[in-house]
């Protein structure tokens, strides 16, 4: 048997989509990332192809748990493709798969991280916690709503990706590096407006010189509005670039300052 003659249906479509959400990442090592995850998700399918057991389906499975790691949010988009070109060259297509893995992976990546992991919940994030900040319980909804949209475009692209087989790689293929770079300006717009809008910090101490009252944080509000919260961030960044620096030992500095600052009359509650 070299080629499949088994037709995915509606069914094979669902039960991939569940397995993609739920179970993907399951199986994540460092030495293979998702590649028991890929194979695990795809595997009923698979068995339908090759037949429960045989040579191939052996063959194909050793390939399908190689290496492999690109977006959560992107993935079933390889995976649709991949399964068009089995289904149409069974086995004979085991190194088109391997090669089409290996070159999207990576693209999809910066793809699927910049836009679903780090721009949308940016944008959706910051305006539910403002709302949220504000009493208005409308916030949460705006989450649940775009974490919803989400979901939906994962679960409808393997469909599309499939029906497109490589045709759509080549349509898509110029296309990525646009979309990555534009996705990546968005994120640094929206980093910024989040530190202006959410890191609230303001320096409680004002001492009398000459017998006039020097308002420090009116006057670093001269120089440059949210001068002070711009700064604290840089910090962050530059503590998170240290050696042996982690995020939880990041927060917990920020923490421990906040209350001893506060505590001392330096910073007053926002």
């Amino acid at each position: 048997m070299t080629k499949s003659n088994y037709k995915l249906t509606e069914k094979d479509f669902t039960q991939i989509n569940r397995r993609s959400l739920f179970g993907y990442q399951l199986g994540w090592n460092y030495e293979r990332m998702q590649g028991s995850g890929y194979l695990y998700h795809i595997l009923p399918q698979l068995r339908k192809m090759y037949g429960d057991g045989t040579p191939e389906l052996k063959q194909i499975m050793k390939t399908h748990n190689q290496f492999f790691n690109t977006s959560n949010f992107l993935n079933t988009i390889v995976t649709g493709i991949d399964l068009a070109i089995e289904e149409k060259q069974g086995i004979e297509g085991e190194e088109a798969v391997a090669g089409l893995k290996a070159g999207l992976m990576g693209s999809l990546a910066a793809i699927g991280d910049s836009i679903f992991g780090a721009l949308i919940p940016t944008i959706f994030g910051a305006i539910a916690a403002s709302m949220g900040a504000e009493g208005n319980p409308l916030g949460i909804f705006i989450w649940i709503i775009a974490q919803m949209v989400v979901i939906w475009f994962r679960w409808s692209q393997l469909k599309v990706a499939y029906r497109e087989g490589v045709t759509l790689v080549t349509t898509m293929q110029h296309r990525l590096t646009a979309v990555t770079d534009a996705a990546t300006l968005m994120g640094v717009f929206m980093v910024g407006a989040l530190v202006a809008t959410m890191v609230n910090v303001k320096v409680a101490i004002a001492p009398e010189v000459a017998g006039v009252t020097f308002d420090i944080q009116n006057t670093l509000n001269m120089i440059l509005p949210r001068l002070l919260p711009g700064a604290i961030v840089l910090g962050i960044y530059w503590l998170l670039g240290r050696k042996n620096m982690t995020s939880t030992k990041a927060i917990w500095i920020v923490l421990v300052l906040s209350v001893i600052l506060s505590a001392l009359g330096i910073l007053a509650k926002p």
